[in-house]
This record gives C-alpha cells, sequence and structure tokens, in this order.
C-alpha cells in the first residue's frame, strides 16, 4: 500500500507537516507493507493561479507531477495549516492549478484529513471546509482530526503525539484508511 502524506503549508518548520508525517509513520507501523512518502509543497511551488497565467503557461508540470503523486497512491494523507480560518495560500494555488488538471484531483482515494495550530482551535475551521469540500474533488474522506495546542500536545525532540487520547484518536483514523 502506498500512502502520500503532506502537510499543507510551505512552511520549513510546519508543524503539520510533522504530524502528517507522523500519521504517515503510524501508518506503516500498524500495517508493514506501507510505503509512506511524504511530499514537500515546496517542492511544488507555482505562480499566482489565474485564467491569464493559465493561457499563458499551460498546465505547468509541478502540477501534472502532483496530480500524479496522488494518482499512483492508494490512500492520502493531509494535515492542514490555517491561515485566517482558511487554507494556506501555497496549498490553495496548488490545488487550484492542478484542478485545471482533472478536477477529481484526489482521484477517488481514501483520505484521512488532519489539522493542527498552536492555538485552543486546531486549525479546525479549515478542517471543516476541507472535510466538506474533499467530495467535490473525488475524496473518500475516512476519518479527520484535529489537534488543538500543538506544543502542548506533540513532543517535538520524540516526534510523537504526548496526548493520550489524541493519539488514540489518530491511531483509530488511520486504521480506518488503511483498512
Amino acid at each position: 500500500m502506498k500512502i502520500i502524506a503532506f502537510g499543507a503549508s510551505s512552511s520549513r518548520q510546519s508543524i503539520n507537516k510533522q504530524l502528517a508525517t507522523y500519521a504517515a509513520n503510524l501508518a506503516a507501523e500498524i500495517q508493514a507493507n506501507i510505503d509512506a512518502e511524504v511530499l514537500d509543497l515546496n517542492a511544488f511551488e507555482l505562480p499566482l493561479f489565474s485564467q491569464d497565467k493559465e493561457a499563458e503557461l499551460g498546465q505547468p508540470e509541478a502540477a501534472k507531477i502532483f496530480f500524479d503523486k496522488l494518482g499512483e497512491s492508494d490512500a492520502i494523507i493531509i494535515s492542514f495549516a490555517e491561515h485566517n480560518g482558511s487554507y494556506t495560500a501555497a496549498y490553495k494555488n496548488l490545488f487550484d492549478w492542478t484542478s485545471r488538471i482533472n478536477q477529481k484531483v484526489f482521484q477517488s482515494k481514501p483520505m484521512l484529513l488532519l489539522a493542527t495550530s498552536p492555538g485552543p482551535g486546531g486549525a479546525s475551521s479549515v478542517l471543516a471546509a476541507a472535510t466538506a469540500s474533499a467530495p467535490y474533488f473525488a475524496g473518500e474522506v475516512k476519518a479527520s482530526l484535529s489537534v488543538p495546542n500543538f506544543f502542548e500536545h506533540f513532543d517535538m525532540k520524540n516526534n510523537r503525539l504526548t496526548n493520550d487520547e489524541l493519539h488514540q484518536q489518530l491511531l483509530n483514523a488511520i486504521k480506518l484508511l488503511i483498512t
């Protein structure tokens, strides 16, 4: 089983990329035949999407590669950063370019959607939006989980969730994804 995971942020210190990586590694621990690949959104940097840019550039190679990576997977894990209650500009731009290749961006793949933030909201607004919209883009959301107060619940040194309840919820969500 091939899992593609990524944090929907371009920050080099992205806590959402850490959470997505952690979830992908847990999946590989639960089931031995899982190959998890963690993507970095910075590898897919594109000009700001517009119809004018699309007419000028066509379909950029980075968007095609991203679409192909999703298509080659058996499951997708995304952890969403929240900027002002919504998607990060980096994720939204990549998503917009990719949706012009094929509106079924997620290609009927099972998905685990996560979100975290340093605060008590846990990026729950963007997670709710992503969970609600994924089916319109051929995403099959198996589970979602918001992790509030990331730095209180995640041990950065040992790279693991320290909150037992959140850890169990994540394990349960991963099991839904991979079964």
